[in-house]
């Protein structure tokens, strides 16, 4: 029975590393796989996952408007082979995709794994993450670490000074010139600070 699955963590986890082993594991199988990713991430080409490593891979760009199920529909018919819908920064996702993305396991009986950061640089949930915490299936946790050992579960924005950014838009786009992966204890005391 195909499942929505998603993979969360905090920045710089393997998000996208595991998803394109992931997709590497189905290719090896001769099983073909979709692999979307949003248009907003504009970091590297707008039409590849980007891993951190060095790896990458090409994928469908969609925007927050496209109805991912009806994509993926006509991406079934006309190619059947497609065994599993991969998907990376799944917290850009609206609340009417992360449902278009369940109705997809559902109705089309095709695995959806989707890889995303759990909560902005706010402590916040994204819209997309919050609805995929909610809704998927399974959900696991990719882990990583702060710089002091413990496990990282949140996000701290940092500005050219390396100092925290306590406000902005949700959204800006960025690596590690721009996030901190942190404990929950160093992220306080770096908003305090």
């Amino acid at each position: 029975m195909a499942k929505l699955y998603f993979y969360y963590s905090a920045m710089n986890a393997g998000k996208s590393t595991t998803l394109l082993q992931s997709d590497y594991n189905y290719r090896e199988r001769g099983m073909d796989t979709l692999l979307l990713v949003p248009k907003l991430d504009t970091r590297h080409s707008k039409h590849h996952i980007h891993s951190r490593i060095g790896l990458s891979a090409e994928a469908y760009a969609f925007a927050p408007d496209t109805n991912l199920y009806y994509y993926v529909e006509t991406c079934l018919t006309e190619k059947p082979s497609i065994q599993c819908i991969l998907l990376d920064e799944a917290q850009f996702l609206t609340k009417a995709q992360v449902k278009q993305l369940s109705d997809i396991a559902d109705h089309l009986h095709t695995p959806v794994l989707a890889y995303g950061l759990r909560s902005d640089f706010q402590g916040e949930p994204f819209e997309g993450s919050l609805y995929l915490l909610a809704w998927a299936e399974e959900i696991i946790e990719i882990k990583t670490i702060c710089h002091c050992g413990r496990k990282a579960t949140m996000n701290l924005r940092v500005d050219a000074e390396g100092q925290a950014v306590k406000q902005g838009a949700q959204i800006e786009i960025g690596g590690n010139e721009r996030y901190i992966a942190m404990c929950h204890r160093h992220f306080k005391q770096a908003w305090l600070g």
